[in-house]
């Protein structure tokens, strides 16, 4: 069992933190302060500390990262914390960090929505060291599991996060190897944007599908039907079209497309 301490803010960190420490000592979350959020802007913590307040985990939320933030743990697992951890601290430990792509391929904000939007039939996780460099650092372990057909973003970050621990069991077990990522294959995942967000039913049925389901279920996609504004959750290609599965009105909640459709008639 290691003594670690996670740095993580959002749901795949939450994730992972949950899954490290039912396997080893977590002395420490680090996470991004409480801020408003949702429609009536409430302060509200990070899902991140959600997690560890639930665990029992200390948490250190400080608003800026710097030489004077004290860790209880020289190996730092990073995973979604959403900041760039500066050089004074970089210094003072092991930091490793959980990213849900095959780097160098998808260096960035949003690797696996982006890797759904691309088509991508092969995804992974990789664990490198943290360096100053965007997702450069050298690799510690890695390995893929494919995308099915069906997989939305959900799937794929809850598979993501368990190989991540499994990963970082083998690590933190032995003496790893870092190799330098190579220069071929370089791509990055910016982050999403709401032009990401909206819909062309007149793409290619592929092209919809895979952005449905990139942004599925933590961001929506959006559309407009029959001159109504839908987000839209589950869709499938069918005979040559898009057909929609699970949409949620302005205002309402997810429901399938056909009750959908009985109550715009109604």
């Amino acid at each position: 069992m290691a003594k670690i301490a996670v740095a993580a803010t959002a749901p795949f960190g939450a994730d992972v933190l949950e899954r490290l420490a039912s396997r080893h000592d977590v002395a420490a979350l680090l996470t991004r302060p409480d801020r408003p959020r949702g429609r009536g802007r409430r302060t509200a913590p990070t899902v991140a500390k959600e997690t560890a307040e639930r665990l029992g985990i200390p948490v250190l939320q400080p608003e800026r990262l710097g030489p004077d933030v004290d860790l209880p743990a020289d190996t730092i697992v990073v995973a979604a914390y959403g900041l760039l951890i500066p050089p004074s601290l970089l210094e003072r430990g092991n930091w490793l960090n959980v990213h849900p792509s095959l780097l160098p391929r998808w260096r960035g904000a949003a690797p696996v929505e982006r890797a759904i939007m691309a088509g991508d039939t092969e995804t992974g996780v990789t664990i490198h060291e943290t360096v100053e460099a965007l997702d450069a650092g050298p690799i510690a372990a890695q390995r893929a599991f494919p995308i099915g057909a069906e997989d939305d973003a959900g799937a794929v970050f809850e598979r993501a996060a368990g190989l991540a621990a499994e990963l970082l069991d083998d690590v933190f077990g032995g003496e790893p190897t870092f190799e330098p990522q190579p220069d071929e294959g370089v791509t990055y995942a910016e982050k999403i944007t709401p032009a990401d967000r909206e819909l062309d039913l007149t793409a290619p049925p592929h092209e919809v599908v895979n952005r449905v389901r990139a942004l599925s279920p933590h961001i929506g996609a959006r559309a407009v039907v029959d001159g109504r504004p839908l987000l839209v959750w589950r869709a499938r290609e069918q005979d040559g079209e898009v057909e929609l599965l699970e949409v949620q009105p302005e205002g309402r909640r997810r429901m399938s497309y056909d009750e959908y459709r009985r109550g715009s008639r109604g």
